[in-house]
C-alpha cells in the first residue's frame, strides 16, 4: 500500500476547504462571508481554515479556480457528439439551461466575484485569467458550429463569450426570482443568437 505523501495530503485537504467554503459563499456571497463564517458553516474550525489559508481572499480565489476548472469542460461532450448544426444548438442551449437549474449558487458566485475584482485588486488577475479560460469554452462551442453549418465566424471569440455571457446572466438573475420559465426563455434566445455569429458561405 502506498503512503499519501504529506504534500498530498495538504492539498486534499486544501480542496476539501475549498468545496465547503463554496457552499457558504454562494449562499452569502463574497463580501458577506468572513473566513469566521465560512468555517462556521463546515466541518472545519476557524483554526484548521487558518491553517491551509492565509486569509479569505486566498480561499476564495482557491475555490473558485477549483470550481471552475470543472467548468471549462462542461460543453465538450457537446462539441464532440453534434453532427449537425441543429444538434449542436440544441445540446448547448440544454446544458445551459441544466447549468443554471443545478448549479445557481455557484454561478452567482462567480459573477459577484468578477464584479468584486474591479474594486479589488487582489481578485483581479485570477478573476481574469478565469475568465479567459471560460471566453475559449464559449469558442470551442461557436467554432464547431461554424464548421458545421459550413459558415465562417462573423465574430470574434470576446465578442461570443460576451453575446452568451450576457444572455447567461440575464437567465440567471431573473431565474433566481421566477424559476424554470425563464430557462426555456433562455433556450430561445440561444437558438436565436448563435446563427447570427456566423457570416456568409
Amino acid at each position: 500500500m502506498t503512503a499519501t505523501r504529506p504534500v498530498d495530503k495538504f492539498d486534499r485537504r486544501r480542496t476539501e476547504l475549498a468545496e465547503s467554503a463554496l457552499l457558504t459563499l454562494g449562499e452569502l456571497g463574497y463580501a458577506r462571508a468572513s473566513l469566521r463564517e465560512i468555517a462556521g458553516n463546515s466541518p472545519f474550525s476557524h483554526g484548521v481554515v487558518h491553517y491551509y489559508f492565509d486569509d479569505k481572499l486566498e480561499l476564495v480565489i482557491y475555490s473558485i479556480r477549483h470550481y471552475k476548472a470543472r467548468c471549462v469542460t462542461r460543453y465538450d461532450a457537446v462539441v464532440r457528439d453534434s453532427a449537425t448544426a441543429g444538434e449542436l444548438v440544441e445540446a448547448f442551449a440544454a446544458k445551459l439551461a441544466q447549468t443554471i437549474r443545478d448549479e445557481a449558487p455557484m454561478h452567482r458566485l462567480w459573477y459577484d466575484l468578477r464584479t468584486q475584482s474591479m474594486f479589488e485588486d487582489g481578485l483581479r488577475e485570477a478573476i481574469t485569467e478565469i475568465d479567459a479560460t471560460l471566453e475559449a469554452m464559449i469558442w470551442r462551442v461557436v467554432d464547431r458550429y461554424a464548421t458545421l453549418s459550413g459558415r465562417p465566424p462573423a465574430v470574434g471569440p470576446a465578442a461570443a463569450y460576451g453575446m452568451l455571457d450576457g444572455l447567461f446572466q440575464q437567465a440567471l438573475l431573473t431565474y433566481l426570482s421566477a424559476g424554470e420559465p425563464v430557462l426555456t426563455g433562455l433556450s430561445a434566445q440561444v437558438r436565436t443568437v448563435l446563427p447570427l455569429m456566423l457570416g456568409r458561405p
